[in-house]
Parts: structure tokens; C-alpha cells; sequence
């Protein structure tokens, strides 16, 4: 007959004791090893391997330590939890330890029947942090049972990665280059997101209707919007647009009431009220009505949204998190060499006749249009960029009606900040033959051939005054101490730059090329293989790094080579080193552009430095409103239809009309963001709500100090030798037991750099029990504890000890214990058994049969005891034997602790949860697992005076 164990059960299998875990049915056992990781999980069979239930053995008397030794296993105890006895589920398992401030959108969203929640805290805050918090937890709590991830096929490498790495959560990705591999192995009527319950996904491959109703219909009931603000639209969209085609897909996955939706984006109003509107209106239908202006409506968008920006949580609970204290920006001029002004002058004859040319009707006049746009920007990127444009078809070239022109051709060369191609093709060359045919007999080919001939031979410092600027300007951030990321606007311009910095700073840094011609994965190893490498380094790379990617900890300064004809792209450029976790208090940014390039005078006047001047008086970047295409259209159409002299250009006319336009909508739109600060302030959750949630949390996991002060006494235990450093220290592992060296990071520094506070350099480790040095280390020890069959050089941490101290008046003993608790938590799918663990000390004086406990207090005092006197082997084990045989007299004592313990944890659910309805209420049972586990035995005596 089958044996039923219910999760968090004790059993012995295989010659050892595992605990049960709540994937468990009667015939088939998921078991983890008592004291081991998730990694060791294993499934058993009880009809086919020997499974009894077991109780934990008592510590034996001949295997008694120090203080010390008892210590270690107390904090190796709670390091190692995977499932800790507080109000959140998850964070015992993940990799990454949240910022206090991050902790808000999670218990926000705790706070809700359904989780509806816009997180729009500024740039660099961590919103991917914060969004898989919330992810983490509705998974672990069984209120969600699938997720996907909608993001910019771009970002989609790096949201798979940050939700394994972080979360636990191993996600597929589904992509134009995946989906068919994912598709095969499918059944006859399943999906593949019936298939993969957790997905992170491609916006614009997801967003076309036939894909888009079959993901709709099968959709997880969790989804994380990344850059959600690129999804909606205030109602002037073009029908079948990228931009519509997302806000109808978002549209028919809000429908779902009964679905949990997260938004995430920096810039949640782009400066037009209706997107902001319809943006919150996926959270809840009233607030894309509701008065906004009365303290009704923001209470009401209170429960939904979140925005901080660095200034509201620098300091926030008294704890800091450390952002670049400057960013120092200037900009580079220079003056083209006349070589090159001669081409350019050269192209502009060209532009000016072929888009006055109305041959062909409107379709075609729209072409050449946009062809010759494209050919001015690449000209004023590069001439390897010019040449290769000039060879290149107009990707426009096959367009059937004047809009359709327009729309490729506007793809093809602005900026815009989600492009419908998709950040991977937006480098790519645009291409200025306007031609059907490619034979170079046509007189129009032998012209754009003749002027690509004459760009190659400006390649070089001599004839290229801009490559020369750029070199000058990456030696000297080299020179200062800074590592730069240079980006340009095409591929071929990127890699021509990099080829000519390679060369040039072949004996002082190494440089890298990075662009969308790389498929995402090979991006990021490259950058990674670049920020190993000792010493100086460059990286030269187009906008497909621009958005969502992490580069401060390996660079310090940005370089902008090409304008970006929308200034948020330089915003986000910046980004990607002034961020949370940039080692450097000061980042700087450069910029070069052209002193007597018509276009890049007006783009930097207009747009650059007026976002500049509101990011400085905002402490916040205000995105630019959509007219500024039309500003820099108006700019261009005013170049080549009335052919202004290619040294200076005027804003007259339509021209003017529209700056004038951007400049009110820009002032508008920044006046909102201003008053945005305290009219949408997040009020729903108070600090000291999450002050209490965060000590608790502690409590359960340890502190800073604890893990700090275990690192230090495990390590100097097993032969390591410490060497104080600014801010932690550095540990030699080479001399550590092998089986303790194999699980710390391969890629390690040696010796260990240790460091107390963020950001950390790569390769060191953090003084932090999510790191995963610190991680093997509280495992070896746990382990090696409870193995007595191991040397005892290799086992730094004892069950049981004696101690003689000050700290005591009369004998006192400690019990390390822990209490596995067994939680019936509601969920989508009904009930959900979970195991949580906690670890307590209790101390007591006097007998076993007569304990007089000691609070709280009194234990953390008998905790920093300090050792006064030896106390002979012998009778160190007598004190120990008389100690572990009075045991059972206190178990009604412990079991009583265990019930204490078991209504707390019920409490702290309800208390984070309280206004998510009565469901949870009902259904969260949690009952103490007896007897419960003395992993530790420890006796204080006084110090003996006079012989006594």
C-alpha cells in the first residue's frame, strides 16, 4: 500500500533524509535533500525504492564546536532557504536581492484581486526588476499559472536571460527566427503557448492578426508589457500601422478581466493626453475617463500606478542606492574638409532635381523623396555609409500608393523610438536607388555609381574631418579613465568606424563592433568577451544596444557619432551607462556633429538641446512630441526644394511654423511632467508599510552584517586568507576544500574581491546571500554539518558546543531550530500546497524539565557572546549528552512555538494582501509541521570562580 506524505514531510530514501516538496503525489515523490538546493531535487518511486518516514537525527555529543561553528550553521541555515516563512513566497528563491523601493509595485500588486499595474519609474530604476518581482511572486503564489513577456525583439535575449538568471523562471523565446522550431513537436490542437507556460514574446511578430488572435485565445493569464507606451495610440493612427496593430492586441488581452497585466515604460505620457488616456485604460476602463484633476480620480490611479523618479528613492527607508551623481555632456564640432563638402554639394544638385521630378506620378515622386533623405543622412553619417546607400535599392522602391512610400520610407531613415520594422533591421542600410532596374546601363544607376566612387576615396582621417574628431575624442575619455561606447546610426558606418579606432588605439585599448547584423545572443557575448578583457576598452555599436540593455558596469562615457533625429534615442543611448549600478560617480556624454552641416545644426539646435535644457531643469527626460518629425521634414524639404546653401539654413516658413508648433507642444508637455511629480506621486503604498514588510523579510533571511560576518568566519575556518580592501575585502578560494571551489563562478577574480555595498564589478562578488559565491558557500557548510562522515578541516560549522562566558549568570542552553510549515495557498487552478521554512534560536536557563525562556532580546544578547575559559573535551560532552537527552521534555514547548509561528505567517499573508477580497481569507490555511527540527544544541556556562 502507498504511503501518503504531505508537503514539507520529512522521509528517509537512498541513505539519506529529503524533505517533501508540494509537487509530490501518493506514487510519485518530488524530494529535495535536507539541507541541499533546488538543483539537487530528485523523484522517487516508493514502490520501486525504499521510502520511511524519518525524523531529524539529533546532534551527536563527540561532534561539539565553538561559538564560531555554531554560528556558521545558524546563518548557513538561512541563507540556504528557498521558501522562507514571510509574506512573500519567492524571494527566498531568487538571485537578486530588491531595493527597498523596489518592493512597492509587488505589494501593490498583491493588494489586487486582479493585478492591473503601470510601472513608469524613470530610466535605470529597475522596472525589469520590479516587473519580475511581481512575476515571481503571482507564480509562486499560484495566482497566475503561465507568463509572457511582450517586449522589442531586441530585448527579448535579455528578458529571457533576467528572468532565469534572476527569477527562476525559464522562459521560450518566440520570434520570426523561432517560432518554426517551436511549432513542430506541437499536437494536433495545442498551441504553443499551450505547450511553453512561460514565453517572452515579440511585439511586432505577435501583433499581426493571424498570429495575434490565436496568442490571444491561448495567452498565460500573466503578461509583462515592456515599453508599453510604444502600444497604444490617441486615436490618429493609420489602421494596419505597427502602432495600432499593438494597441488592438493589448486591447483584446485587457478584455479578459480575470487576466493579471503588468505595464512597463519610462515615459508613460509621450505629450498627447488621449495615449495617456488609452494607456491607462488597458489598467482599468474608468480611468481613461475618469477626472484626473480631483483627488478621487488619483486615488483611484494610486492603485495602478507607480513613477518614481531617482530623486524620490536615492534614499529612500534609509537605505541608498547609488546612481552617478553627474553626467557630464559637451559637444564636438567640426567642419567637413572639402573634399567631402564638394560631394555634398555634389548630392544636393542630385536631391534637388530628382524630388522636383514628377515623372512617374505621386508614388514615384514620393520614392525619390525618400530616397534622397536617405542619402543625405547616410553622407552626414559616413562615406562608407554614403557609398553603400548609393549602391543600395530604396527599400520603398516597390510601394504601390503614395501612404505606403511614405510609411517605408519614413521607417527607413527618422527615428523613431519603436520602429514597425523592429529595432534588428533599423540599422541597416537605407538605400537610395530609386530605379526598378539594377543595370548599370540606366544613366540615373551610372550617376548614384559615379558619386559612390568618389565616397569611397573620402574614407580616412585626411579627407574624413568627423572620423578624426571621433578618434581624437575616444582617447581622450581613454585618457581620463573612461570607456566609451560610440554609437552611429548605420552598420556601415559603424564598422568603418571601428576599423579606424582598431587601428589607432591598437597599443592603448581594445575595441569591438557591435550591430544588428548580429543576432542578439552574439551581441551580447561580444560586449561581455570586451568587459573581460584588462585594461582600456571602446565599443563601437549602432542603436540596436540602445534600448533596455545593461552596459554600466563595463562603460562609463557615451559617444554619439550620428545625431539622432529624435532626441529620447540620445536619452536612451545615455541610459545604458547613467543607470543604477554604474560603478562611477560621473558619466560623461559627447557629442559631434557638423558645423556646417545644414541638417545637423538644425536637429541639434531644435531638438537636442532643448531636451537637454528640460532633462536638467526636470531631473527627468520629457519625450518629444510626434511634430518633431515634421520639424526635421520641414528642415529637409526646405534643403531640397529650395536648394539653401549647403553652409547654412534658415527656418523660414513652413519650416518655422512647425519649430514654433514642437516648441509649445514640448513646453506643454513638459509642464504636465512637472506637475505629474506630486498630481500622480504614488500614495497607495507608505514607507512604513514597507519598512515592515522589508524587516520581516530580513529577519526570515539575514542581514547585511550576518552575511558579511559568516562570509568572513567560513572562509578564514576553511584556510582562505582575507585581505581587507575599501569596502569588503578579497579571499583566496584556491586553497578551498574542491567540492566548495567547483561551485563558487568559474569566471571568478582570484583572489575573491568581496564587496559590502552595489554596484559590483563583474567577476567580484557581493557580500549579499543572493550572490552565488555566497550561495555555495552557506550550501557547503549546511551540508558538510549534517555529514559526519566528512574530515573535520573540511566541516567549519558543528551541531552542538560548549561555551564558557560572561554573558551568563547560571547555565543557559541554545537551540537552533527549524519549523517547516505546510500552506494551503488559493490560486487560479483552486488550493496550493507550499512548504515554508524557518529557522529560530531559543535559549532557556535552568533544566530541561524546568526552562525559564529568554525573550527576544535576550537571545540576541546570548548571540555576541564572547568566549572566557575552556571547557575539557569530556565534559563538553557530558554538558552536550545531558542537553540533547532533555530534548523531548521540550517539545511541548517547541510545538507551541511552532503554532505561534503559524498564525504569524497566516497574519503577514492577510496583511500584505488585505485588500485583495475575501478569497484569501477563506482558503490560506498554514499548519506547523511536529515535531519540528533541533538542528543545534549549544550550552552557555559562567565562567567558574573559585573553583565552582
Amino acid at each position: 500500500m502507498t504511503v501518503s506524505y504531505e508537503a514539507g514531510s520529512l522521509v528517509r530514501s537512498r541513505g539519506r533524509e529529503w524533505v517533501v516538496l508540494p509537487e509530490s503525489e501518493p506514487e510519485f515523490l518530488v524530494l529535495r535533500p535536507l539541507g541541499g538546493a533546488d538543483a539537487d531535487v530528485a523523484g522517487v518511486f516508493p514502490e520501486l525504492e525504499e521510502v520511511e518516514a524519518a525524523t531529524f537525527p539529533p546532534p551527536e555529543p563527540d561532534d561539539a564546536g565553538d561559538a564560531i561553528s555554531a554560528g556558521l550553521l545558524r546563518t548557513a541555515l538561512r541563507v540556504g532557504f528557498h521558501s522562507t516563512a514571510g509574506p512573500f513566497r519567492s524571494l527566498g528563491g531568487l538571485a537578486v536581492e530588491p531595493r527597498p523601493y523596489q518592493l512597492v509595485p509587488l505589494l501593490m500588486a498583491l493588494r489586487q484581486e486582479v493585478v492591473r499595474l503601470l510601472i513608469a519609474d524613470d530610466v535605470g530604476i529597475g522596472k525589469t526588476i520590479e516587473a519580475g518581482l511581481v512575476a515571481s511572486e503571482m507564480l509562486a503564489q499560484g495566482d497566475a499559472r503561465g507568463l509572457a513577456v511582450l517586449c522589442s525583439p531586441a530585448l527579448a535575449e535579455q528578458w529571457q536571460e533576467e528572468l532565469r538568471t534572476k527569477f527562476g523562471i525559464d522562459a521560450e523565446l518566440v520570434l520570426p527566427s523561432t517560432v518554426t522550431k517551436l511549432e513542430r513537436n506541437l499536437m494536433q490542437t495545442e498551441t504553443l503557448f499551450d505547450k511553453h507556460p512561460y514565453v517572452v514574446i515579440s511585439t511586432d511578430f505577435i501583433k499581426s492578426p493571424r498570429r495575434r488572435d490565436e496568442f490571444v485565445r491561448a495567452c498565460p493569464d500573466l503578461v509583462i508589457v515592456d515599453e508599453a507606451h510604444s502600444c497604444v495610440t490617441d486615436g490618429d493612427g493609420q489602421p494596419g500601422s505597427g502602432r495600432t496593430q499593438r494597441y488592438d492586441l493589448l486591447r483584446k488581452l485587457a478584455a479578459d478581466t480575470s487576466r493579471h497585466m503588468v505595464l512597463a515604460t519610462a515615459t508613460p505620457h509621450s505629450g498627447k493626453d488621449e495615449r495617456f488616456r488609452n494607456l491607462l485604460g488597458l489598467l482599468d476602463p474608468e480611468l481613461a475617463t475618469i477626472d484626473l484633476e480631483r483627488q478621487q480620480g488619483r486615488e483611484r490611479l494610486a492603485r495602478h500606478f507607480v513613477q518614481r523618479q531617482r530623486g524620490d528613492i536615492r534614499n529612500f527607508l534609509d537605505e541608498r542606492t547609488p546612481f552617478p551623481k553627474d553626467r557630464l555632456t559637451r559637444e564636438e564640432p567640426y567642419a567637413l574638409a572639402s573634399p567631402y563638402r564638394k560631394l555634398f554639394d555634389t548630392v544636393l544638385d542630385y536631391a534637388y532635381e530628382v524630388v522636383r521630378d514628377s515623372e512617374g506620378g505621386t508614388v514615384r515622386q514620393r520614392v525619390r523623396y525618400w530616397s534622397a533623405l536617405a542619402l543625405l543622412r547616410a553622407l552626414a553619417s559616413s562615406p562608407r555609409a554614403a557609398a553603400a546607400t548609393l549602391r543600395t535599392r530604396a527599400r520603398n522602391v516597390e510601394a504601390e500608393t503614395p501612404d505606403e512610400a511614405d510609411e517605408l520610407g519614413r521607417s527607413a531613415v527618422m527615428d523613431t523610438a519603436y520602429d514597425d520594422a523592429g529595432m534588428e533591421s533599423a540599422d541597416a542600410t537605407p538605400g537610395a536607388d530609386d530605379t526598378h532596374e539594377a543595370g548599370s546601363a540606366d544613366p540615373h544607376r551610372r550617376r548614384l555609381l559615379d558619386m559612390a566612387r568618389q565616397a569611397d576615396k573620402l574614407e580616412g582621417t585626411a579627407n574624413d574631418a568627423k572620423l578624426a574628431s571621433v578618434i581624437s575624442t575616444v582617447q581622450g575619455l581613454l585618457a581620463d579613465g573612461y570607456d566609451p561606447i560610440v554609437f552611429c546610426r548605420f552598420i556601415d558606418t559603424a564598422e568603418y568606424v571601428a576599423e579606424y579606432l582598431t587601428d589607432e588605439l591598437a597599443d592603448t585599448a581594445e575595441v569591438r563592433c557591435v550591430t544588428g547584423s548580429l543576432p542578439p545572443a552574439e551581441r551580447e557575448a561580444r560586449v561581455h568577451a570586451l568587459g573581460a578583457v584588462e585594461g582600456r576598452h571602446a565599443l563601437v555599436a549602432t542603436d540596436c544596444l540602445s534600448e533596455g540593455v545593461n552596459l554600466q558596469d563595463i562603460f562609463q562615457a557615451v559617444v554619439h557619432y550620428d545625431l539622432a533625429w529624435n532626441p529620447t534615442r540620445h536619452e536612451q543611448r545615455e541610459g545604458r551607462v547613467d543607470r543604477f549600478g554604474q560603478p562611477n560617480e560621473t558619466v560623461r556624454a559627447v557629442t559631434i556633429y557638423g558645423q556646417d552641416n545644414p541638417i545637423d545644426g538644425v536637429v541639434l539646435d531644435v531638438l537636442i538641446r532643448k531636451h537637454e535644457k528640460i532633462r536638467k531643469a526636470l531631473g527627468v527626460s520629457v519625450p518629444v512630441p510626434d511634430s518633431s518629425d515634421q520639424v526635421v521634414q520641414a528642415v529637409l524639404e526646405g534643403v531640397l526644394l529650395r536648394r539653401g546653401q549647403s553652409e547654412q539654413l534658415v527656418l523660414d516658413g513652413i519650416g518655422e511654423e512647425h519649430r514654433q508648433q514642437l516648441e509649445r507642444e514640448w513646453d506643454s508637455a513638459a509642464d504636465r511632467e512637472r506637475t505629474s511629480k506630486t498630481k500622480y506621486a504614488q500614495h497607495g503604498i507608505k514607507p512604513g508599510e514597507v519598512q515592515a514588510e522589508l524587516d520581516e523579510i530580513r529577519a526570515a533571511l539575514g542581514t547585511s552584517d550576518e552575511v558579511e560576518g559568516f562570509v568572513a568566519e567560513a572562509l578564514d575556518a576553511l584556510g582562505s586568507t582575507r585581505t581587507p580592501i575599501d569596502g569588503g575585502f578579497t579571499a583566496t578560494t584556491e586553497t578551498l576544500p574542491n567540492g566548495l571551489r567547483d561551485a563558487l563562478t568559474p569566471d571568478r577574480k582570484e583572489p575573491l574581491p568581496m564587496h559590502r555595498d552595489l554596484p559590483v564589478p563583474r567577476r567580484h562578488a557581493h557580500l549579499d546571500r543572493t550572490d552565488p559565491n555566497v550561495r555555495a558557500l552557506a550550501g557547503y557548510v549546511l551540508d558538510t554539518a549534517l555529514d559526519l562522515s566528512i574530515e573535520d578541516s573540511y566541516r567549519p560549522a558543528r551541531r552542538c558546543g560548549v561555551l564558557r562566558t560572561n554573558a551568563v549568570s547560571r547555565r543557559t542552553t541554545a537551540l537552533l531550530v527549524r519549523f517547516r510549515m505546510h500552506m494551503t495557498i488559493p490560486g487560479r487552478a483552486g488550493p496550493r500546497a507550499a512548504v515554508a521554512e524557518e529557522a529560530k534560536v531559543l535559549a532557556f536557563r535552568g533544566r530541561p524539565d524546568d526552562p525559564q525562556w529568554l525573550d527576544e532580546d535576550e537571545v540576541t544578547a546570548l548571540l555576541q557572546a564572547q568566549p572566557g575559559g575552556n571547557v575539557p573535551p569530556d565534559q563538553a560532552r557530558d554538558f552536550i549528552t545531558r542537553a540533547t537527552d532533555g530534548v523531548p521534555a521540550l517539545m511541548d514547548a517547541l510545538n507551541a512555538k511552532a503554532d505561534e509561528l503559524a498564525a504569524k505567517l497566516r497574519d503577514s499573508h492577510l496583511r500584505v494582501r488585505e485588500s485583495a477580497g475575501q478569497r484569501v481569507r477563506r482558503q490560506l490555511r498554514v499548519e506547523p509541521h511536529k515535531p519540528a527540527d533541533v538542528l543545534g544544541v549549544y550550552v552557555y556556562l559562567p565562567i567558574a570562580v573559585g573553583g565552582q
